[in-house]
């Protein structure tokens, strides 16, 4: 596979750590200066950009936080005046409240040279077609591996999101080789070849970049084998610069984090103490360039680990362990902890066709209430209504199992979800509404 970067990528870990110590440095004091929410931060707590020796330095620092981001809106954590953002996006809003996100036009720049690197590692080049079906608009995934196949030289399908005949049809015609989506997408577009009678075989793709939602191993085999491709995990958060962060190499041995350009740390979510290789925490990220909006110690809300051994490769940056799941995955609901990554495996196991669902979590007087909703497809309209009732029924007597209580199953129309390929939020707590 091809290095994009031979200089940075394969650097000295002694020179890589010197760059991350001055960069930052300067990102603190940019940060002080332009910043009014870091410049009371750290007056509050004596921090002084100039004593940041090294990166164990940074725990001195208290976190950024969403809500932080929240109660600035718009514009509040920007560090350069209006007439010098580029560019706007903002957040997805699955876990609430959209955060505006701005860009300069070195972070852009910046923005797809990682893009490009990480196009590189998995082995795409200037001779690719790549279809980007990520979404469009605010949501800064379709803009961002946009830009940077075109800084590589590929040749860009700007598809978006939307029927999944038609990207199948465009893969066919205009013969696509990386496919750029969410995985989730991806498997939904491998169903349709299915049940369409389309082989892989008739297609030219052969790799794909997925991510903006948690994946498994299971899910990259089965993408992996009706699409005929090899599947690569990327990691991006819309707050920090959208997607090319880190991502996998040829080897899929974890996701190199670009340290050039960001500092990678791993907390314990409950006392924020920072953890060592292979524990497994919360992920936070400090930005080392970026001119419009830099963040210190953001808490991204991303469990993983951080994997000390060197890659086959030979990039000398560090990786992220595959990341499974967010904080925000767990939700507690009359004292037992759930993870909805489970209740997703088990609807996964339960129907031989992608699902997209949602959890309602709700209180009355009674406590509180777990409300599953399923998206009823035209090929689970062909079903007869008692199937449905007897998979309602199979869902809560498995979940009752696991569970102190039963769910509530629904199925519901698809016009309860929105169109196929955009994010939305798996899980809606209504309890705050109410109390």
């Amino acid at each position: 596979m091809g290095v994009c970067n031979t200089e940075i990528e394969l650097m000295n870990r002694d020179e890589l750590d010197l760059i991350k110590i001055e960069r930052l440095q300067a990102t603190l004091n940019r940060a002080e200066n332009n910043v009014p929410f870091y410049r009371d931060l750290f007056s509050k707590n004596g921090i002084v950009p100039e004593k940041v020796r090294s990166v164990g330095d940074l725990a001195n620092i208290p976190f950024t936080t969403r809500d932080d981001l929240v109660e600035h809106q718009p514009y509040e954590f920007f560090a350069v005046p209006l007439r010098d953002i580029a560019r706007i996006h903002s957040s997805s809003g699955t876990t609430g409240t959209p955060v505006v996100v701005g860009y300069t036009r070195n972070d852009r720049k910046h923005w797809a040279e990682l893009l490009a690197r990480t196009l590189c590692a998995v082995g795409i080049d200037s001779t690719d077609i790549v279809q980007v079906s990520f979404a469009y608009g605010l949501f800064s995934g379709g803009f961002g591996l946009d830009m940077g196949a075109e800084y590589m030289g590929a040749t860009v399908i700007p598809v978006s999101v939307g029927e999944v005949e038609q990207q199948i049809r465009i893969m066919r015609d205009y013969h696509t080789t990386c496919l750029f989506s969410t995985p989730s997408y991806a498997m939904q577009i491998g169903h349709v070849m299915k049940k369409k009678g389309i082989r892989s075989q008739e297609l030219t793709l052969r790799k794909g970049l997925f991510g903006a939602e948690p994946w498994s191993e299971d899910v990259r085999s089965k993408i992996e084998q009706s699409l005929g491709i090899v599947a690569y995990d990327i990691y991006g958060i819309s707050e920090i610069m959208g997607p090319g962060v880190a991502g996998e190499c040829e080897y899929k041995d974890g996701l190199h984090v670009w340290e050039d350009h960001f500092i990678a740390e791993i907390i314990d979510p409950e006392s924020g103490n920072v953890l060592g290789p292979g524990e497994k925490g919360e992920l936070v990220l400090t930005t080392l360039t970026r001119e419009s909006m830099p963040l210190i110690r953001y808490k991204t809300g991303d469990i993983t680990s951080l994997l000390d051994k060197p890659c086959k490769c030979g990039r000398t940056h560090t990786r992220l362990s595959r990341i499974t799941s967010r904080k925000t995955d767990l939700i507690i609901i009359r004292g037992v902890n759930i993870y909805i990554r489970d209740i997703e495996e088990l609807l996964g196991k339960m129907f031989e066709i992608p699902v997209r669902y949602q959890l309602v979590v709700s209180r009355d007087d009674q406590g509180d209430n777990l409300e599953i909703l399923i998206e009823v497809t035209g090929e689970l309209f062909t079903d007869e209504m008692r199937s449905y009732r007897h998979k309602e029924s199979t869902i809560k007597h498995v979940l009752a199992g696991r569970l102190s209580f039963e769910p509530t199953v629904r199925f519901v129309e698809p016009s309860h979800f929105p169109p196929q390929g955009e994010k939305y939020p798996r899980l809606v707590d209504k309890r705050n509404a109410t109390d």
